[in-house]
């Protein structure tokens, strides 16, 4: 005859192992899911699209987009030409009609306020038909990349070129300001920003100064393979690559 106590630890001998059993299982289960939810989490960082790349472009009427609409201004006009490059990138317009160098320089913190990853500098026009000094022009310039400089966002230069009304030594002067910052900066420039539209018919608004909407055209058409090597390079960077 089994006493109770026998049977007591009988029935324990067998329930015992049948519950650690399932207590292992129980863990394992929570462990697998664990994993599964992790490995959810990771593909779903994966899947989450990349915030498009973007350019400021800052400058004067010639970026504004003066007597122009909104969609034939150079920012918009580059930006459908970055897309259809297969760039996904968002090109804000920064312009400001009769801004100098030295305006410029006073907004460029509130320019930038937003971040970015470019800064296509077309300033420089408005300096150059005041006749304002060269060095001045130089270094309101030199504050304005030294502003992106800070935020880690990259330069192209967008030249010009000065009338001779104020001398030729003026225009000298004024006319190497570009180049000699790219050089000096190792930064990306498009040397002329109206190349193949100032004094070009139809290019022109009747001022023979702006562009006209062909005109916007021709200039995206030139500046938009150094745009695109430029954010080339800022991608090359992004990703861990050696930028060119």
């Amino acid at each position: 005859m089994t006493r109770i106590s026998d049977a007591g630890c009988a029935r324990g001998d067998r329930i015992a192992p049948t519950y650690a059993k399932a207590s292992l299982i129980s863990r394992s289960g929570r462990r697998i899911s664990a994993l599964l939810a992790f490995g959810a989490g990771l593909l779903g960082a994966e899947a989450a699209p990349a915030e498009p790349l973007r350019i400021i472009a800052f400058g004067d009427s010639l970026t504004a987009g003066y007597q122009l609409p909104a969609d034939a201004a150079f920012p918009a006009a580059l930006e459908r030409r970055l897309r259809k490059d297969g760039y996904d990138a968002k090109v804000v317009n920064a312009g400001v009609s009769g801004e100098t160098t030295g305006q410029g320089a006073g907004r460029i913190a509130y320019g930038l306020r937003e971040g970015g990853d470019l800064l296509i500098l077309e300033l420089g026009a408005n300096d150059g038909l005041r006749g304002l000094d060269p060095k001045r022009t130089r270094a309101n310039l030199e504050k304005i990349i030294a502003a992106c400089d800070e935020k880690g966002i990259r330069v192209l230069l967008a030249g010009m070129v000065s009338v001779a009304n104020y001398g030729e030594e003026t225009k000298r002067e004024f006319d190497a300001i570009f180049p000699a910052l790219a050089a000096e900066r190792g930064l990306p420039l498009y040397p002329f920003f109206l190349e193949g539209v100032l004094g070009v018919d139809g290019m022109t608004l009747p001022d023979g100064l702006h562009p006209s909407r062909a005109g916007v055209e021709r200039i995206v058409e030139g500046i938009a393979p150094v745009v695109e090597n430029t954010l080339d390079a800022i991608r090359a960077g992004k990703s861990g690559g050696a930028a060119r």
